[in-house]
C-alpha cells in the first residue's frame, strides 16, 4: 500500500481543526507528528490522520474498538 502525504489544508479539512490547534496537539503528543518534505514543507501520513480520526470517534462514542484498532497499527 502506498503512503499518501497530506498537506496542512487537507488535514485541516479532514479533522475540522485549525492550524494552531493541530500544532498544539502535535506539541503535546496527542496528534500525529508531521514528516519533513523539505526545508519549509511538512505533511502528514494519511493513515496516521485516518487512525487519529477513528480514535477520536471511538473516544467520543465510548467505543473501545476504534481505540484498539489504532493501537494495533
Amino acid at each position: 500500500m502506498a503512503n499518501v502525504i497530506l498537506r496542512l489544508p487537507t488535514v485541516k479539512a479532514r479533522t475540522g481543526l485549525s492550524r494552531s490547534t493541530i500544532y498544539l496537539h502535535v506539541a503535546d503528543g496527542s496528534f500525529p507528528r508531521p514528516v519533513s518534505l523539505g526545508a519549509r514543507a511538512v505533511g502528514w501520513v494519511e493513515s496516521d490522520i485516518e487512525a487519529w480520526i477513528s480514535r477520536k470517534i471511538g473516544e467520543s462514542r465510548g467505543c473501545r474498538r476504534a481505540v484498539e484498532n489504532r493501537e494495533d497499527h
